[in-house]
């Protein structure tokens, strides 16, 4: 069953690169409790739409999001968190975005937003999506109906906020 609006997030525990290069676990009542979070997921770091659009998209409106009342943006991904410090590190990200790996999808599975793509030799990775979370519940959810960026893009979010 897919996640909805109104429903608290699972439980769960994320990775995270930290400055210094140490890895850094997070659960979602650490990261959730007591804030306004733009939370979007992407299916892959380093994959074409996510690098050019996606994470690239929430970086640039990152200040306007915050502006608007969010306390946090995050983008999470089943990826190490190696992956996902590089990919940070490769697209310039800073702290405008945080990184949340979810290297085992448990958190993914958990919401109901897995999708098999092993026949593309990716495995079982999120599908790609963006909700806005108040004290870990969720307000607002935009999962794209189809391949491609459209509804969980950075300027949807805006609307919503």
């Amino acid at each position: 069953m897919t996640i909805a609006v109104g429903d608290k997030l699972p439980e769960a525990t994320f990775r995270t690169m930290a400055p210094d290069g140490t890895i850094k676990a997070v659960t979602t009542a650490e990261f959730f409790a007591g804030r306004k979070v733009v939370l979007f997921a992407v299916p892959g770091a380093f994959t074409p739409t996510c690098s050019k659009e996606h994470l690239p998209g929430f970086v640039s409106k990152a200040a306007e999001l915050r502006a608007k009342g969010v306390d946090a943006v995050a983008c999470l991904s089943v990826n190490d968190a190696f992956v996902m410090g590089a990919w940070a590190q490769s697209l310039g990200v800073g702290d405008s975005v945080t990184l949340l790996a979810d290297g085992g999808a448990a958190f993914t599975k958990a919401v109901g937003l897995e999708q098999d793509l092993t026949d593309a030799g990716l495995g079982v990775r999120s599908q790609r999506y963006a909700m806005v979370v108040e004290d870990g519940t969720v307000k607002a959810l935009n999962v794209e109906p189809a391949k491609g960026l459209t509804c969980s893009r950075a300027e949807s979010i805006l609307e919503l906020v």
